[in-house]
């Protein structure tokens, strides 16, 4: 029998898996996924769930570079993870043609206020395989070094981004950005610009916004908001004709999935999250252009402002990107993230001098 997520493909969905362990993103691709995502947090827990493999990569890291600060070893390791997983991606990225086989890797979060540092170190990254798309946070900074990424050739994802209007920034720059790049001459077969939505964190920004102030919406309704957001988003990229697909992230429902389903929809799925999506009893259909029911739609804009924020198209300035709070407490996790992961890096660079 054809799976869950077999059916949505047939649907028209993207499938990714939301992880770079080599273990999961190949049980991934084996089960229909053709592309993956990576961050520093990311990368800090496939190499500390699987050690057997890591460790060794990172001593001999340690051991042939003695003059590398812990910042530095901790980019040649994510380098060492990168161009593993994207090497799991390479076959679908040749038997696609170069439109499919994706991995997602992240420029240092430390970089979100810095157009010039995000450019630069994506230039980087972007060498580490030939299917490589390059992270930057929807901030305004973000959205500008997409566009000069974007007109070099490379291809970027979005991520630190929840709103209808950062999904349409990025799109604008993205635009541009492809434009210029087909001016130089680059090859535009293999440009392939992703946007993400991280849906699940639209709901996380409107409960905390209910729990603050306690307006009546229970999380049944809230679970809703990232949705109508993603499917808002969708609507007007089709209209608009951009070229970049939408991309779901941040997984808290099964509705991110069965309601997200059809053409030009990317969902990077987490592991364990995509394998009980394909044991779910789910009539699986196309539902991304179902709107969301009238009433739900109601109640939240009603009684939600950051709902409103990032549902209507010009719900946000660029300047104020990075002050939603969703953003706020995003980065602050991926900074946090990256400060563990250095932690890490260090006691193993500290345990060779013993």
């Amino acid at each position: 029998m054809m799976t869950n997520m077999a059916r949505s493909i047939e649907l028209g969905v993207e499938f990714w898996n939301d992880s770079c362990r080599l273990g999961e993103l190949a049980d991934a691709v084996a089960n229909g996924a053709v592309g993956a995502t990576s961050n520093p947090v990311i990368v800090y827990a496939a190499v500390e769930s699987d050690q057997e493999t890591w460790l060794p990569v990172l001593d001999r890291l340690i051991g042939d570079h003695p003059d590398d600060t812990e910042d530095t070893l901790a980019w040649r390791l994510i380098g060492e993870v990168g161009a593993r997983a994207a090497a799991i991606l390479e076959p679908v990225h040749a038997r696609t043609q170069g439109a499919k086989g994706y991995l997602s890797v992240q420029v240092n979060p430390k970089y979100y206020r810095s157009t010039r540092l995000m450019v630069e170190h994506g230039r980087e990254l972007a060498v580490l395989a030939p299917n490589i798309a390059i992270k930057c946070p929807a901030t305004a900074e973000g959205v500008a070094a997409m566009e000069q990424l974007t007109a070099l050739g490379i291809n970027i994802n979005a991520t630190v981004s929840f709103t209808v209007a950062q999904s349409l920034a990025v799109a604008e720059a993205v635009e541009r950005g492809l434009d210029a790049a087909e001016k130089s001459g680059v090859d535009m077969a293999r440009m392939h610009p992703y946007v993400t939505i991280m849906s699940g964190r639209v709901f996380d920004q409107c409960k905390r916004e209910r729990d603050a102030l306690g307006t009546p919406l229970d999380d049944e309704t809230l679970g809703w908001s990232g949705i109508a957001v993603f499917k808002r988003a969708w609507e007007l990229y089709q209209e608009r004709g951009y070229r970049s697909t939408l991309l779901c992230a941040a997984y808290r429902s099964q509705l991110q999935w069965s309601e997200l389903v059809g053409p030009a929809v990317i969902q990077s799925i987490p592991h364990p999250w995509w394998t009980g999506f394909n044991a779910a009893e789910v009539d699986v259909g196309r539902t991304i252009d179902t709107p969301v029911d009238p009433t739900i739609l109601a109640a939240l804009t009603e009684h939600s402002a950051d709902f409103r924020r990032a549902y209507e198209p010009d719900g946000l300035d660029p300047q104020d990107f990075v002050r939603y709070g969703g953003a706020y407490h995003t980065l602050h996790q991926f900074l946090g993230g990256y400060a563990d992961y250095l932690g890490f890096i260090r006691g193993r660079m500290l345990q060779q001098l013993t």
